[in-house]
């Protein structure tokens, strides 16, 4: 299959690299705000739950071999519910007092609308970031900014993400686990069928997928690829 690769308008945003990342730096500090108040309000239940569902808990005990895993049980117990539960995000967004045309909404509202994606990198956007192509929505073209992927993605890299849009570009929330055909195989397996003979796009709305995706790559020693640092603001 082929795909034109189409560079997202600019309309909003800062045009200067610069600028861009500025942005960047401004909206990601207020989501890790977020995200922290977030982390603070989760049940010790729900936490355990979501770790046993990754094989990082028995019992009451939560068994890791490196604190970066919570990242990846936070992530589910933030995003993700069973029904009838509700959503931790969406919980903390009813309480939230931030003013309506405040940066901290504008985040807070991306993050309650994030997704799940699988993305296929493209090269490097003309400005800053990179481009992506979402494999479970056609493909259809990101433009990601990242300080710490752009340093360290090659070209052709797939990865599987959670995103935040709060603008022209997308963010990860923050985990991020690299992929190849043998672990999709595994996570198509592990799914119920008519889930996984489904849609793609339906695929990546069922907080099972992404369960599963974190599980596999725990398993088999995949995270253990990616490190998690800050960039300096000149790097």
């Amino acid at each position: 299959m082929a795909f034109a690769l189409q560079k997202p308008a600019l309309v909003d945003a800062p045009t200067s690299r610069d600028g861009v990342l500025a942005r960047y730096r401004r909206l990601r500090e207020i989501s890790r705000q977020i995200n922290d108040e977030l982390v603070k309000s989760l049940s010790k239940d729900a936490i355990l739950r979501e770790a046993r569902k990754l094989g990082l808990a028995q019992g009451k005990t939560i068994l890791l071999d490196d604190m970066e895993e919570m990242n990846y049980v936070f992530d589910l117990a933030i995003h993700t519910a069973a029904p009838p539960r509700s959503r931790a995000i969406d919980r903390y967004a009813r309480s939230a007092k931030f003013a309506a045309e405040s940066d901290e909404a504008l985040m807070l509202n991306a993050m309650q609308a994030s997704r799940f994606s699988v993305l296929l990198i493209d090269g490097r956007h003309e400005v800053a970031g990179l481009i992506a192509s979402d494999l479970l929505r056609g493909a259809e073209k990101i433009w990601l900014v990242d300080v710490g992927l752009e340093s360290s993605m090659p070209e052709g890299t797939v990865l599987a993400t959670r995103l935040y849009t709060p603008g022209p570009f997308a963010m990860t929330a923050g985990v991020n686990v690299p992929c190849d055909l043998t672990l999709f195989e595994d996570v198509l397996y592990e799914l119920p069928r008519r889930l996984s003979d489904g849609p793609l796009e339906a695929l990546s709305r069922d907080r099972r997928f992404a369960e599963a995706v974190y599980r596999i790559a725990l398993a088999d020693g995949v995270t253990q690829r990616v490190e998690y640092r800050d960039v300096p603001d000149g790097a």
